[in-house]
């Protein structure tokens, strides 16, 4: 009987021990394919992305003296994230870079020029952008009198000046303006030279100033004389005749011409200023400050 009593106190006692010995769990694996699948489809913030190859534009000095390049191009790089670099030449050496491939898109205004360059296979296409007018400016004593007797013949008023060999200033630089000038003198009848007539080879700008210091007379963009009128002793003396009429045109260079040039920021120049956002700018620029826009837009 001692002994059964014995064994039964031994037993409970093994019982007593295993329950109260603490479980040991199983290690759980974390699951973390949903992290792993998060971070596929979540890119990192902050990432950077790689920035767009800035585009050469060769264009006129008009776009440049007047103003309208320092107002749309950081407009159109903020939203693009295109730096533009500029050159601003005259049309014939702007179309020349074209063709030599030292540029990515072209702004200019010699539009017989512009089509036979796209013919010639050196541009993709070509688009009107804008156009604005030529004026004829003079002294403000008016010496020959042009505004009261030929405010818009500028035909009658080349001639007269040619009669009286009275200083005209010729940008001579190849440009449109003096493409337009040479086609105007040609319409007249007229092959200037002379002591009278001055071949500055120069900008528009720069031709406004030497005329006003000769106060001769000379052909020039509307844009560029309303942009340094407050710094000119020089009035519009011929405005309004059909023969002043000034067409600007936007061409993409041909990608395939060398490995350098940007075909891809050139189109979105070229889109963008067609656009309906860009006709806009366009038409909104000179407003405030001369009461009249500078450009008008007539992309197509």
């Amino acid at each position: 009987m001692k002994k059964i009593a014995v064994l039964l106190l031994s037993l409970l006692l093994i019982i007593s021990m295993v329950a109260c010995t603490p479980k040991t769990e199983e290690p759980v694996e974390p699951d973390v394919s949903k992290d792993v699948e998060e971070t596929l489809d979540t890119p990192e913030v902050g990432e950077p992305t790689e920035p767009k190859k800035p585009i050469i534009l060769s264009t006129t000095t008009s776009t440049q003296d007047s103003g309208l390049l320092d107002y749309l191009l950081p407009i159109f790089t903020e939203e693009t994230g295109i730096e533009v670099k500029v050159i601003a030449v005259g049309t014939g050496k702007a179309l020349q870079m074209g063709i030599d491939g030292e540029a990515d898109v072209l702004l200019v205004h010699a539009k017989p020029d512009e089509l036979q360059f796209v013919e010639d296979g050196h541009g993709t296409k070509r688009n009107d952008v804008m156009y604005n007018d030529f004026i004829l400016v003079g002294p403000m004593d008016d010496p020959l009198n042009l505004k009261e007797n030929y405010p818009g013949d500028i035909l009658e008023g080349l001639k007269l000046m040619k009669e009286n060999e009275f200083t005209f200033v010729s940008r001579g630089d190849d440009s449109g303006t003096h493409k337009k000038e040479l086609g105007i003198w040609k319409e007249a009848g007229i092959e200037p030279a002379g002591a009278w007539y001055m071949d500055a080879g120069a900008g528009m700008g720069d031709v406004l100033k030497i005329a006003n210091e000769k106060q001769g007379y000379t052909i020039t963009d509307r844009a560029t004389y309303l942009s340094m009128r407050d710094v000119l002793d020089l009035d519009i003396v011929t405005e309004g005749d059909e023969n002043l009429l000034n067409q600007y045109g936007v061409i993409p260079v041909d990608p395939e011409k060398n490995d350098n040039i940007n075909g891809e920021g050139a189109l979105e120049f070229y889109n963008w200023m067609i656009s309906d956002h860009g006709q806009d700018l366009i038409g909104g620029f000179g407003l405030e400050e001369y009461g009249q826009p500078l450009f008008f837009p007539n992309a197509n």
